[in-house]
């Protein structure tokens, strides 16, 4: 990941990347008259990023304007992630950034956009590859170190997810997925305990079993823990993440063409639950917290359960599963009845559960529901506005949860053809006790396109929600 460190004088000879606010403020760069004027000329256009190439080398300037701080921070956000692209693209491997301005907020942005952007996947490329933009010197007295150092771990969160999102199911099975939580607890200081086949049979998870019936490799049940001397909650904050590694639709399977070609993102629930928790045990957040990710893929082999079948649950209730594509709901729902053990203050699940919370609001943010006091809620778009990982709230009435009796059942796993992203939420509900939040993920874990920092492919969403959430839980003594 893009390595950023602190400086106390710009060097005269590096490609410089420069916020200000007041474009007057160029001058303090030491620059010919034609080049400054060609860069203002370009910042009075409104450009996102003003460029000069002198020589042979880059000056890049973006200029903070007024607005909301939100949406001036991920203005901030998008121009370091353009930065970081022409940089890359002209195949330089280090720069500076300059700050001539005094709010370290857009500063941190800008650094926060370039080391998104910057991030690549070349892990199974063979061959000489490119030298990915790698460092960046920081020339800005308002930045604490310790800010700069926050959000450096938490990048490196992001990518240490993106990374787990990209790698095919071939290179990732849910034991293995296991086995990258436990490496992540052990260097980052909080506790990992993976339940082999056998303990998630003695658990009932009977959700779970069945979704792993047409595998060939067993599942994994992964629990993770923060709980540091300290902390502000009696109670946990529990995340819930959907560890499906692949998902073909089991006997249900997905209509081709191109539908299964990203099904190895199906996974990125619990990342993101894997990468909060890492983060907020690196950054040694005084919040206690449980992360629970139930994993398996799901194929149709011989054993394979099947429309039709009845699930008995780890809760002990039974499940009519009328569509075996819809999994994600049956292994979330055990480790929710699982989490009750641990009497949450609040809990989270974290899903690419559903092609209808995609359809409702695209790519641009994730849907978010459930029955948490509204002090919670608050609390966790707070945390949205503040890294723009934007949230779209769907209602929560009783009245969707009636979609889901079953003749022969307690209840069935799918509603009707309407609202299918709130009726999964309403599934989900009648696992818990806790107060409940509920985030599908389905159309902003993995895009087919880049969108700035985004990335083509896994984006690492939720990991920046969840440990600002996190962040703002400390802060509430």
């Amino acid at each position: 990941m893009l390595q950023i460190t602190k400086t106390n004088r710009p060097s005269g000879a590096k490609d410089l990347l420069v916020l200000l606010s007041d474009p007057a403020r160029l001058r303090e760069l030491g620059l010919e008259r034609n080049d400054r004027q060609y860069l203002l000329e370009q910042l009075k256009e409104e450009r996102p990023v003003a460029v000069c190439d002198i020589s042979g080398r880059l000056v890049l300037v973006h200029q903070v304007r007024g607005g909301e701080m939100p949406q001036q921070l991920e203005k901030a956000r998008r121009a370091g992630n353009e930065m970081a692209l022409k940089l890359a693209a002209a195949k330089r491997e280090e720069a500076q950034v300059v700050s001539l301005q005094d709010n370290p907020a857009p500063t941190l942005a800008l650094l926060e956009g370039a080391a998104l952007g910057a991030y690549t996947f070349t892990r199974h490329k063979t061959g000489t590859q490119p030298r990915p933009l790698g460092k960046l010197a920081l020339v800005a007295p308002e930045v604490k170190a310790a800010d700069l150092e926050e959000l450096t771990d938490l990048c490196q969160a992001v990518c240490t997810v993106r990374d787990l999102v990209n790698e095919p199911a071939s290179h990732l099975s849910a034991v293995q997925l296991g086995e990258e939580a436990i490496k992540l607890g052990k260097s980052h200081g909080f506790g990992v305990k993976v339940l082999s086949r056998k303990q998630i049979e003695a658990e009932r998870m009977g959700g779970l079993l069945a979704v792993n019936q047409g595998s060939i490799d067993p599942p994994a049940f992964i629990i993770m823990e923060w709980k540091p001397k300290g902390a502000v909650n009696k109670q946990p904050v529990v995340l819930v993440g959907k560890g499906v590694v692949y998902d073909t639709g089991g006997l249900s399977l997905k209509p081709t063409p191109n539908s299964m070609d990203a099904m190895k993102c199906d996974m990125a629930g619990a990342g993101a639950v894997i990468g909060a928790i890492a983060a907020a045990a690196k950054r040694k957040l005084p919040v206690h917290v449980v992360a629970l990710a139930p994993c398996t893929d799901n194929r149709p082999g011989g054993r394979a359960f099947a429309p039709g079948d009845v699930l008995r649950m780890h809760s002990g209730l039974t499940v009519e599963n009328l569509n075996s594509d819809a999994e994600g709901r049956l292994i979330l729902a055990d480790a929710l009845s699982y989490a009750e053990r641990h009497g949450a203050e609040t809990i989270f699940t974290v899903a690419t559960l559903t092609g209808a919370a995609a359809r409702a609001i695209g790519t641009q943010g994730s849907v978010v529901m459930g029955t948490a006091p509204e002090a919670h809620f608050t609390r966790l778009h707070q945390a949205a506005d503040h890294c723009f990982e934007r949230l779209a709230p769907m209602p929560f009435w009783e009245e969707y949860g009636e979609e889901l009796k079953s003749d022969i059942a307690d209840l069935k796993n799918i509603g009707g053809a309407l609202a299918g992203q709130i009726t999964a939420g309403k599934f989900l509900q009648r696992f818990t006790t806790r107060p409940f939040i509920h985030l599908d993920i389905a159309g902003t874990a993995f895009l087919d396109k880049r969108d700035h920092y985004r990335p083509k492919g896994g984006t690492g969403v939720g990991v920046r929600l969840l440990y600002h959430y996190l962040k703002r839980r400390a802060a509430a003594q």
